[in-house]
């Protein structure tokens, strides 16, 4: 039975159970079944990759595919997202993800969480992608600090075969460090335990059949969630067993295919069978990213147990080592594909013109720019200090997205790499200042956004210190004026830095990473051998 929390709802349920039993009169409901549909971490893809790959309008097809399979028996059905729609491919970022929220409006989307790249532009934005949605965008943990209420809807209730479902929506609370603090000013990320139960016992009132957390925190095993933000593995552990009945979930990016207790499958290749993980009761699944699969959890509901009975996730349109399909080729949906076309030749239009080119590759994956100093980590500081003429640059591993290969490089190159629209400022600092600074953000950890690449910055570490710090060479002098460059992002506080668009010398030129980055590969191309200097850390 599942658990309440109010308690006098508890007292009802008591009440409820005696006079059963004094009746002697139990009757079985009938089995109900349930089929819920998932991704998440879409972040632009609505158009397939270079290979064919994943795509709404191939999703589309599988879906119907779905959807027709499960109205044959007779289930219920929901189609949820775990976040993160914006930020990713630069015909979604240019059009501020119109085609991606209007295409999964048309794919008949119930729900989605909030995810922290919902955040990634303007508040108005994100208004704007709400009108284009029409499905509510779920989290009941931000709440504003001006009034205490909900920022956003926390919840709904879906009826689907006379079920009463219940979704209420979670958002990583490191969304307070790492979305743009000009954005987030006004909003507290609660700890999600917290919501859960605060909503619950609302939700408890109108008696569902099924309640599901549709998140975005992402899934460390065994709750190993390390420098970031506790995820579903610990809500599930921290909630009374019963509390709900499943996570469907986003943010790791990764598909939750379970290889043993507490250990995931980092190995999942498609077509290979998926045990999502289970803990304290409650079924947590994930379907990697980009709309790579669709995940497809079937239900068996009945006398308020939920049952899992069957677990899959289906490739969409996915090659695996030698450019075979890894499953039968899924034929794009007509209808979205011809809604989605023009969105895509208006991106494309943008984003063809050559800039200049390079004669190496560029290095921004996410597995170096966030563990040491890369070539492209350089490059971008160069360009930001040269624009505002300083005397050192800084940049978050955070704000690098992507890679440049060797190659002709145009502007859709350089949004992948910035795809943030993020501006270009300084700010004056005395020696001491720079001192002061260098040091803190030199000790944020690798394997995290916040990991620190300097521009004209030295250092030795000695006995767990940094001494010996240099700027271009030199000796800092304490009474001198040092002129550093930073992204509107950092200098906001983003990834933890300290705060510093505040200060009344600090400049925003309002110029974009990107419109910066641009002019530099045009005025320099061809771009080769960029040195890379020794990490400025004692880690």
């Amino acid at each position: 039975m599942r658990l309440l929390f109010l308690l006098s709802a508890v007292l009802l349920s008591a009440c409820s159970h005696n006079a059963a039993t004094t009746n002697n009169t139990t009757q079985e409901q009938p089995v109900q079944y349930l089929t819920v549909l998932h991704t998440n971490d879409h972040h632009g893809r609505f158009w397939p990759n270079d290979k064919g790959e994943y795509g709404m309008a191939a999703r589309a097809t599988l879906l119907k595919q779905l959807r027709l399979q499960a109205a044959n028996r007779n289930d219920a059905v929901l189609l949820l997202s775990g976040g993160d729609i914006n930020t990713g491919i630069p015909e979604s970022d240019l059009q501020q993800a119109e085609p991606d929220f209007k295409g999964m409006s048309m794919l008949g989307y119930d729900a989605m969480a909030i995810g922290n790249h919902e955040f990634d532009n303007p508040l108005a934005v994100l208004e704007k992608q709400r009108q284009w949605a029409n499905f509510p965008l779920l989290s009941a943990n931000i709440k504003r600090k001006s009034t205490g209420e909900h920022a956003y809807q926390p919840y709904v209730f879906i009826n689907k075969n006379n079920l009463n479902i219940a979704v209420l929506g979670l958002t990583t609370t490191d969304t307070a460090k790492i979305a743009n603090p000009d954005f987030i000013a006004d909003f507290d990320f609660i700890d999600p335990t917290e919501a859960t139960a605060e909503v619950l016992r609302e939700i408890e009132r109108n008696r569902p059949d099924v309640i599901i957390a549709v998140t975005h925190m992402g899934h460390y095993s065994d709750a190993k969630h390390g420098i970031n933000a506790p995820g579903d593995v610990t809500l599930a552990r921290q909630l009374p067993k019963g509390a709900i009945d499943m996570i469907i979930g986003g943010h790791s990016q990764e598909p939750v295919c379970m290889a043993g207790v507490n250990v995931n499958n980092d190995a999942y290749k498609p077509t290979m069978q998926c045990q999502p993980d289970q803990q304290n009761d409650v079924w947590i699944m994930q379907a990697h990213e980009w709309g790579k699969y669709v995940g497809e959890a079937r239900f068996a509901i009945q006398d308020e147990q939920v049952t899992m009975v069957s677990y899959k996730l289906h490739p969409v349109n996915l090659k695996d080592e030698t450019g075979q399909w890894s499953t039968d080729f899924i034929s794009p949906d007509e209808k979205m594909q011809a809604f989605l076309a023009p969105y895509q030749a208006k991106g494309q239009k943008k984003l063809s013109v050559t800039l200049g080119n390079t004669e190496i590759r560029l290095e921004g994956d996410r597995k170096k720019v966030r563990f040491m100093q890369t070539n492209l980590g350089q490059l971008i500081t160069t360009a930001q200090k040269q624009h505002v003429n300083a005397d050192f640059g800084i940049i978050s591993g955070g704000g690098i997205r992507d890679s440049i290969a060797a190659g002709d490089i145009n502007y859709k190159d350089i949004l992948r790499v910035h795809p943030f629209k993020n501006r270009i400022g300084y700010i004056d600092f005395t020696g001491k200042e720079a001192l002061a600074y260098v040091k803190k953000v030199a000790q944020y950890p690798v394997d995290s956004g916040a990991y620190t690449h300097f521009n004209g910055v030295s250092a030795m570490c000695e006995q767990g210190k940094l001494t010996n710090i240099r700027i271009n060479g030199a000796a800092v002098q304490p009474n001198q004026t040092y002129r550093m460059s930073i992204n509107s992002y950092n200098a906001a506080g983003g990834d933890g830095f300290p705060r510093l668009n505040t200060d009344p010398r600090f400049v925003d030129t309002g110029d974009s990473d990107a419109s910066v980055l641009s002019a530099y590969v045009k005025e320099h191309s061809p771009i080769s051998n960029i040195k890379v200097p020794k990490p400025v850390t004692c880690q």
